[in-house]
């Protein structure tokens, strides 16, 4: 069960990376207060220059994602070391769950860097993304063709071919545009040629 646990968790992680990358390259400002600059910005810069990710150490790289999954994680070590052990072997296997796609969706950013690096990897890395347990290089190349419409998710890239396959992403900015008129992508490029 446990195997199963880290294959949902994974496929978990690999959803909230897809969500999360598609929203901050397609809707919304870098102008937008807060969510602008922290989020928004670093995804569309990183279009510009996909290696500056790779100059990043390991707290640049993974504190957001880590910092995020505080809570989540506070719940299940929480329930572990409060219920009854009866009671955790009852919801075992989905904490379990919750537990690996937080670590998985915490080391996100750690598996997209490692997509971008492309000397100097551990040998173990490497066969890791050959045998795509790792989001391969090959691979995330694919969403760093302009426009940067497809391909969002960045954990494993496991869902990429099929959420492509059944048009995932158009049909959500249908929802989107039909619900609230907004655009996809409108700000796209135009910030980067602003001076500061």
């Amino acid at each position: 069960m446990i195997f199963l646990c880290a294959v949902a968790g994974i496929l978990l992680a690999d959803f909230v990376s897809g969500m999360v990358h598609w929203l901050a390259d397609t809707w919304g400002t870098v102008e937008i207060p807060i969510l602008g600059p922290a989020l928004l910005r670093p995804f569309r810069e990183h279009h510009i220059d996909p290696a500056a990710i790779t100059r990043h150490d390991f707290i640049e790289t993974n504190g957001d994602p880590f910092a995020m999954m505080i809570p989540w994680m506070l719940r299940v070590t929480y329930k572990f070391m409060t219920f009854t052990p009866e009671a955790i072997q009852a919801e075992y296997n989905f904490l379990m769950f919750l537990f690996l796609a937080a670590i998985f969706i915490s080391l996100t950013n750690q598996s997209h860097k490692w997509s971008h690096t492309y000397f100097g990897l551990p040998w173990c890395i490497t066969l890791l993304q050959d045998l795509h347990l790792l989001l391969p290089r090959r691979h995330h190349r694919v969403h760093h063709v302009s426009p940067h419409e497809t391909y969002y998710c960045i954990t494993t890239g496991w869902l990429n071919r099929a959420m492509e396959a059944v048009g995932f992403w158009p049909a959500l900015e249908t929802i989107v545009t039909a619900l609230t008129g907004a655009q996809p992508r409108v700000d796209d490029m135009a910030w980067a040629r602003k001076s500061e």
